[in-house]
């Protein structure tokens, strides 16, 4: 199914019935990403699970989006198409999205499960800022043909520097969406977490390096009503890692 929301065409799946729950998937994945948790917990809810703009079948941004964006998205989401306060699950990306949505319109979130939620500013060491300023200056050296030959013919690679550079999320990107990842992970929305008044499940990953385990204590200690389930042997999917004692636990957490 789609609907059109702020100018942008979104897919989504409906699954269920009873009490409304959303779910919210991480970058770069899409529906099918939540397949385990969709048909396990469509046969107490009413699931509703969608693909942010630029993933799965939904229409690609026409500008660069920042968290907001998505947010006002999911907003009017929940507003039209769900028509009542949702209950929500959440992995990594989509607990961005979650943070500003529950800081911001409470009236519209019931529970939530954060699941190895993105949203912290990780810890930056020598080697990252030696990257990003490396790719800063190979950019602008880029831009000047001169200086171009000059340093490539000193063994560097300007336009090869700038081509390699990033995460892998990030090379896997072009145009707005692009620009887009950057916008979102430059995001600290740890600020937003004192204003979260809904019951929430933080589950991670013992294992979990893109979202570790220290995003879920900080979260848990600036919720306000927040307590944080670390699975063994499980990395940043530790829903799919871990699916039996994941869903036992979000189970028992819902009510159902």
């Amino acid at each position: 199914m789609t609907t059109v929301i702020n100018d942008q065409t979104i897919n989504y799946i409906i699954k269920g019935e009873g009490e409304p729950l959303l779910l919210l998937h991480g970058w770069g994945a899409e529906i099918d990403s939540f397949a385990p948790v969709t048909i396990e917990l469509s046969k107490y809810r009413k699931v509703y699970v969608i693909d942010f703009p630029g993933f799965g079948k939904s229409e690609e941004p026409k500008r660069a989006f920042e968290v907001k964006d998505f947010t006002e998205i999911v907003k009017t989401f929940i507003e039209t198409v769900i028509g009542e306060k949702t209950d929500i699950i959440c992995h990594s990306f989509g607990g961005r999205v979650t943070i500003l949505l529950s800081s911001m319109y409470p009236e519209l979130v019931g529970k939530i499960v954060f699941t190895d939620a993105a949203g912290i500013k990780p810890k930056r060491g020598l080697r990252y800022y030696t990257r990003v300023y490396s790719y800063k200056f190979a950019k602008k050296l880029a831009k000047t043909r001169v200086m171009k030959k000059v340093f490539r013919a000193v063994g560097f690679d300007a336009e090869k520097k700038i081509k390699n550079a990033g995460s892998e999320d990030y090379r896997k990107l072009s145009g707005i969406m692009r620009e887009t990842f950057v916008k979102v992970v430059n995001q600290d929305l740890t600020p937003y977490l004192k204003d979260i008044k809904s019951p929430s499940l933080l589950v991670y990953g013992e294992n979990d390096t893109d979202t570790p385990v220290r995003f879920g204590k900080i979260m848990e200690r600036e919720i306000r009503d927040a307590g944080l389930v670390v699975l063994e042997d499980a990395g940043h999917f530790s829903y799919l890692d871990q699916f039996p004692r994941y869903i036992s636990i979000v189970k028992v957490f819902l009510g159902v």
